[in-house]
């Protein structure tokens, strides 16, 4: 199978395209090299493609003799300009898939995979002692700068006990990335429709591991605890330290990429697939920092009660359907997955380009 990866040199990308050479597929990848997502970087050898997705006469020519279509390229993170910098995550994320898709169209390219997320869901899942299953709304800047951080029921004020979310939940993203990365799932789904077409969405929750971007809005948090202790700094962990997440290896992200690739074909025509893609054991916040300076030999972390507006309290998922129906499972566990990351490289410039390790 020839696979074009759109992203093909980012953090997430390249790892599917080695992936996918190594399962005995050929990849293509495309990729625009912004600066946002490789800082201090030129183009390398062994991306086949420098343009942007957006480029719609590139996209065609990139799709010749393709297969199907692992659509990585996206602008992420949370933003650093507020509101401000909203038409470049939908300029790089909706209308770059938009453009890919009508390329795909025209030539003929029926399959896609694409990059997802777990911020489609906003909060988790929540349970209330009384009235179960419930969806607390966005947390109050108030509460926060009070240091009252768990959402409590929204029906009778009582505290909540949080739990592993599934596809089938409803969405709800909190801010533009969140709001961009569902668009891109109804686009896929569109098209879908529209040309008979077979898309799978694998919803990624906190993706981590060798070649991470250095201190970029492309970084997650464990890239930036990472970059702290090799400043010899404490990691500084915001809110209580408390909040459940679920990190997940790039490796084995890599491997569900090639899962629903090969599995693609076999699934129903016109519409689009959701998978949520994550370990399935949730860890919190302070749990990975004290983790990762531990197998660091780094200072222990630092509880700060900052927060950041927008962000949520709790987001683990399920991953049940994916191994179900792809037969995929995370093979890399996480002290071994944060012993690795503590040694390994990251991407990024400090001073002329040089990664520390």
């Amino acid at each position: 199978m020839r696979v074009l990866v759109t992203g093909g040199a980012g953090f997430i990308g390249s790892r599917v395209a080695e992936e996918l050479r190594l399962a005995g597929h050929e990849a293509v990848t495309l990729d625009a090299y912004l600066p946002q997502a490789h800082p201090g970087q030129g183009p390398r050898e062994g991306v086949d493609v420098v343009a942007d997705v957006r480029d719609g006469d590139a996209v065609e020519r990139a799709l010749r003799g393709v297969d199907a279509v692992c659509h990585q390229a996206a602008m992420v993170g949370l933003g650093s300009a507020g509101f401000l910098d909203a038409p470049d995550y939908v300029g790089c994320n909706d209308l770059g898939t938009a453009v890919l898709l009508a390329a795909m169209a025209r030539a003929g390219v029926r399959d896609v995979v694409m990059a997802g997320s777990m911020v489609v869901y906003g909060e988790g899942r929540y349970t209330c002692p009384e009235h179960g299953d419930v969806r607390p709304g966005p947390r109050a800047e108030a509460d926060l700068a009070a240091g009252v951080f768990d959402p409590p029921c929204p029906r009778c004020g009582a505290a909540l006990v949080p739990g592993l979310v599934g596809e089938e939940a409803p969405t709800d993203p909190r801010n533009v990335y969140a709001t961009t990365k569902l668009a891109q799932e109804h686009l896929c789904a569109s098209w879908a429709r529209a040309v008979g077409g077979r898309a799978v969405s694998l919803r990624y929750h906190n993706v981590y591991g060798p070649g991470m971007p250095r201190d970029t809005p492309y970084a997650g948090v464990a890239s930036f605890f990472r970059s702290a202790l090799a400043r010899g700094e404490a990691p500084r962990v915001f809110e209580d330290g408390r909040q459940r997440r679920d990190f997940v290896h790039v490796a084995d992200v890599a491997r569900a990429n090639v899962a629903a690739l090969e599995a693609v074909r076999d699934r129903a025509g016109g519409e689009l697939s959701a998978f949520n893609t994550g370990s399935g054991t949730p860890h919190t916040i302070a749990e990975m920092a004290r983790a990762l300076a531990e197998a660091y030999g780094g200072p222990a972390p630092r509880t700060t009660g900052e927060y950041r507006l927008g962000d949520v309290r709790h987001i683990t998922a399920s991953s049940r359907r994916l191994v179900e129906e792809l037969s995929w499972r995370p093979r890399v566990g996480f002290a071994e997955g944060m012993a690795e990351f503590a040694r390994a490289d990251l991407r990024g410039s400090v001073g002329a380009g040089a990664t520390t390790g």
